[in-house]
């Protein structure tokens, strides 16, 4: 089968690494000069850092879905984070996470006394948890909603409590609002409201302990060019670049091609990897409807004469009140006047990133999407989390820096993502599973979709593993025709 996809993403390469080992014959169309979508680096004077993603979960399975699409472990490296990450409370008190059971147990013994046999059952729970989820929502598709609402399925799923917040979740496990507060904000990896995302995603905070929270050596964005390289090795695989779609033909019931500048291009299928809701730009006929998008983001990016060399890679800042800071991202749509933050610091782990003695720092403030803030006139909210970031964790931070650039959901607004979301549309109860688009999203023949806003959702593991899942489903739609490619 001849097959287009339209956008150069994880979710477009890794679908076109799992297809041409199918034997189809696909052509990636992205309207960027590059591939990779978020996944890129920001990339100035020597200095390279991660423009969007930064740590790796789910660590085994990512590796499982790079072997079968053909990228081999040697080629490749993942650092474990030890410690994982530490969170800095506005009282002064530090929670440090780690990737061993027993070490953390004395990190809340020592910091949390009281709240060890509530850490002990989150971790014995979660495990079942994961046993559960896993298998049953992020390894099937549900194009068949009636995959979904079996009767074992039905049982699996209310032992997820999907009814309860990942927050409520955590108050079970948890006196102290801090330590809730610890392991609930990973909602937010997703774009979504740790006081009212489902406690399906409560599965993440268990991860980082049972898993590890990893980094790709060399950066996040390094991936991209190790799936362009084997991509482009194969025979039935082309690319175009700086190519944008201008429609997608149907004819009937069924996709019959794409059309750009130079004309239209024939193909059996077409899969769709921009951010889902935008498909309507060019599919007009399709059903429209309304979609939550997740949060924004306000990244900054620093080149740094320096290293912190006593810092954590990861660090999370945690404002004034954090539930108003959620409230005014998700409910009010406003700036909020102490929000917390994230900062990423690679260069500790990984001095290819800057010049020798140099280095790069990434903070991320999570902001509303789709609201009417004027960010090129916040300069003065900006420079304040910096005055925070220097004092708390990064002392002499301006007079380190060589360079600093920001962007802002206007950016990512314009780059395509949904209402300036950072994280495809927004891990709401019904956007997940069966209620989020799938990877056949129409009835329309040979039309398929992929990509942080299509089932199983975001995070790069999960789009990559939702790749395969839409292989298996365009094999499976072709073959049942008859007409298949092997």
């Amino acid at each position: 089968m001849k097959l287009a996809i339209i956008g150069g993403g994880v979710g477009g390469l890794m679908s076109a690494l799992f297809l041409t080992r199918q034997g189809h014959e696909v052509t990636i169309f992205e309207k960027e000069p590059k591939l990779g979508g978020r996944l890129t680096f920001v990339e100035r004077d020597g200095f390279r850092i991660d423009e969007g993603p930064t740590i790796v979960l789910l660590p085994k399975m990512f590796q499982k879905l790079l072997e079968e699409a053909g990228i081999a472990k040697s080629r490749y490296e993942l650092l474990l984070c030890d410690p994982l990450y530490t969170i800095r409370f506005p009282d002064g008190k530090v929670y440090t996470k780690y990737p061993d059971f027993d070490r953390q147990m004395k990190e809340v013994e020592q910091v949390f006394p009281g709240e060890e046999e509530g850490f002990r059952r989150f971790m014995a729970e979660g495990k079942e948890r994961f046993e559960i989820g896993a298998p049953a929502f992020l390894e099937h598709s549900f194009v068949n909603k009636a995959d979904f609402w079996t009767p074992g399925n039905v049982k699996k799923l209310l032992k997820l409590k999907p009814q309860q917040s990942v927050k409520k979740l955590m108050s079970n496990y948890f006196r102290d609002e801090r330590l809730q507060l610890a392991y609930t904000l990973q909602a937010l990896y997703i774009g979504g409201d740790p006081f009212n995302a489902p406690a399906i995603y409560s599965l993440v905070p268990f991860s980082e302990h049972e898993h590890g929270v990893h980094y790709l050596k060399g950066g996040y964005g390094s991936l991209i060019p190790l799936l362009e390289q084997e991509l482009r090795s194969r025979p039935n695989a082309a690319i175009h670049t700086s190519t944008p779609i201008k429609r997608i033909r149907i004819e009937g019931d069924a996709a019959k091609g794409v059309e750009t500048e130079a004309g239209f291009q024939p193909f059996d299928g077409v899969i769709y990897n921009g951010d889902f809701p935008s498909i309507d730009g060019v599919l007009p006929a399709a059903k429209k409807k309304e979609f939550t998008p997740s949060s924004g983001c306000v990244l900054l990016y620093f080149g740094l004469d320096k290293v912190y060399e006593d810092v954590n890679v990861h660090q999370f800042f945690i404002g004034d009140s954090y539930s108003n800071h959620m409230k005014n991202v998700f409910r009010e749509k406003k700036l909020p006047e102490d929000p917390a933050f994230y900062t990423f610091h690679p260069s500790k782990i990984d001095p290819s990133l800057a010049p020798e003695g140099k280095g790069v720092l990434y903070v991320l403030i999570p902001v509303p999407s789709g609201s009417d803030v004027d960010w090129a006139s916040e300069k003065e909210w900006i420079d304040s989390v910096i005055d925070r970031a220097e004092q708390l964790a990064f002392p002499g931070l301006r007079e380190a820096t060589e360079w600093m650039e920001v962007r802002t959901p206007s950016e990512a607004e314009a780059f395509g993502l949904f209402k300036g979301g950072s994280f495809g549309i927004g891990p709401t109860l019904f956007q997940s599973g069966v209620f989020r688009p799938q990877v056949k999203p129409y009835k329309t023949r040979g039309l398929f979709a992929v990509g942080a806003s299509v089932h199983p959702g975001g995070g790069i593991p999960i789009v990559m593993q939702g790749a395969k899942l839409l292989a298996e489903e365009v094999e499976r739609e072709f073959m049942s025709e008859g007409s298949g490619s092997l």
